[in-house]
């Protein structure tokens, strides 16, 4: 090896030792501010783990066994007792209060909007239903329909055109052909006649199996005409 060669080892060497050597003392001077953070990491990791298992965990399963009556009340198209509970069991309204970090206390915020849409009380239905979110897309349309359901019924027509037309753009032959229907028939009512063709020539042209699409054929020859 050339003496050049040494040279830059060795001095490759006393680099790396020195740097060690600051790591070190870094080490001694900050050792008790470390071990503190790495303390307090090891607490953040064990108690998340803690508090998903024995408290999240038990609540979510607290939570689904309270909103099954309600659901049932709300399956027998019992509105009041599925919002209120019966005494024994809880409605959707307490549910919303007590499991409201849990799924079915989120949920429970989509059945209260229904319930109150059937109710008659339409604000209320759009105050629940807007605070819903979920990432199923059937469910999501369905949430804006019935949000545009509320908003005709309080004559909110430009709202519940627009609502509608949310709803029926989630592609699927379950709620879209419901929520083309609704749109055609209030632009209908609205005199727009063009757009009442577009919408039910969608059904006819995109879900053409879906009970909709049966007699669509008279729509379009009413709105055309």
């Amino acid at each position: 090896m050339s003496k050049k060669n040494k040279e830059a080892t060795t001095d490759s060497f006393e680099n790396v030792e020195q740097a060690l050597s600051k790591t070190e003392l870094f080490i001694e001077e900050n050792q008790k501010t470390i071990s503190i953070v790495v303390l307090v990491l090891i607490l953040i990791v064990g108690g998340y783990w803690g508090l998903k298992k024995l408290y999240f965990q038990p609540l979510e399963k607290e939570a689904l066994n309270s909103i099954y009556t309600a659901q049932n009340y709300f399956e027998r198209d019992s509105f009041k007792l599925a919002l209120n509970g019966d005494g024994n069991s809880l409605g959707f309204l307490d549910i919303i209060d007590e499991y409201s970090s849990t799924k079915p206390g989120k949920l429970a915020k989509y059945y209260a909007g229904v319930c109150y849409l059937h109710l008659g009380d339409y604000d209320q239905a759009i105050e629940y239903l807007s605070d819903f979110s979920t990432d199923d897309p059937i469910v999501n349309a369905t949430k804006n329909g019935a949000i545009g359901d509320a908003n005709l019924e309080l004559g909110n027509k430009d709202k519940a055109i627009s609502y509608y037309r949310k709803a029926a753009d989630v592609d699927n032959e379950i709620t879209a052909p419901t929520y083309l229907m609704k749109l055609g028939l209030l632009y209908e009512d609205m005199g727009d006649k063009a757009k009442a063709v577009e919408a039910y020539s969608e059904i006819k042209r995109k879900y053409k199996s879906s009970p909709e699409a049966r007699s669509i054929d008279k729509y379009i020859t009413r709105a055309s005409l």
